[in-house]
């Protein structure tokens, strides 16, 4: 199912798995990717209010009632051609997180080892809720912003990429994810929310699963560098499957233009983008935090 459809664009983040590097990721037939302002969909909303962008703490400024985000612009940061959608809005983030306890939130193993913990924050509505406004992310209330206490568990190899991150405190105005329980099969269709190349939230829907691998699933999600971290949903039921880890190169450069464009493959084309199965983070929640376990209620 389809929400809205409009071009997007992708970052140049690479990823070491104990077998090869990965750069994540690139877009699949047409690129479904959108603003949060253009979600008619409350469920999905709700789900986006869930989701976080992980940001270093180096780009948060303190003002006082808000936090001003030190962001790059996607165009010059990127080396992105003028008619590459999203150009002009900000960069910030590195990866994308979403809440699975009431101060617990899953991420992928690489986006941050023990050492980076305290100089990583997972940020709240880092997104844009009206075209009119592309400065909007650039503030944020102070209550939307958390800190890395500890990691409780982390993984990172050829197969199986998650992290899961106790904050500094519960937080408020929002609910922890539902995890599905089911493994996916081939066609499920599948949703991302997340920050593609450190932008402000976007929601990519239209893509299934391609096939099933030990340990994680092939998609043929529209994601990039930056959406590493973000959940990867059921379409229908908005259950958490898996967190997006890998995929194939964002962007091809073109000689004419001499600057960078999304690279595009049809819907079967291309390496397509893994998936590390939600199971993990489930495992590492029973075992760690059971008390915060809520996917089985």
């Amino acid at each position: 199912m389809k929400w809205i459809s409009v071009f997007v664009v992708s970052t140049l983040l690479f990823i070491n798995t104990a077998f090869s590097v990965y750069k994540p990721n690139v877009i699949y037939g047409e690129d479904n990717r959108v603003d949060l302002y253009e979600i008619q969909n409350q469920a999905v909303l709700n789900a986006a209010k869930s989701t976080a962008a992980v940001i270093s703490t180096r780009r948060l400024k303190s003002q006082g009632a808000f936090f001003e985000v030190l962001v790059g612009n996607f165009k010059t940061e990127r080396k992105m051609c003028d008619t590459e959608p999203f150009a002009d809005q900000p960069v910030a983030a590195f990866c994308s997180a979403f809440l699975v306890g009431k101060d617990l939130v899953a991420t992928a193993g690489h986006c941050l080892k023990v050492t980076d913990c305290a100089t990583t924050a997972f940020v709240f509505d880092y997104a844009l809720m009206s075209s009119n406004d592309p400065e909007q992310a650039r503030r944020l209330a102070v209550d939307n912003v958390y800190y890395c206490s500890r990691i409780i568990k982390r993984e990172y190899t050829g197969s199986v990429d998650y992290a899961l991150i106790q904050l500094d405190r519960e937080v408020k105005s929002r609910d922890p994810l539902k995890l599905s329980t089911t493994y996916p099969t081939v066609g499920t269709e599948v949703t991302v929310i997340g920050n593609p190349a450190g932008l402000p939230t976007k929601v990519a829907d239209g893509a299934q699963v391609r096939r099933t691998q030990t340990g994680y699933f092939v998609t043929n999600l529209d994601t990039y560098g930056g959406n590493s971290g973000s959940a990867v949903f059921n379409s229908e039921t908005l259950e958490v499957m898996g967190i997006l880890v890998r995929g194939e190169r964002d962007f091809v450069y073109d000689s004419q233009l001499s600057c960078n464009v999304s690279n595009y493959c049809s819907m079967q084309g291309c390496r397509g983008e893994d998936v590390t199965h939600i199971s993990y983070v489930q495992d590492a929640l029973v075992q760690n935090v059971p008390h915060a376990v809520t996917y089985l209620e």
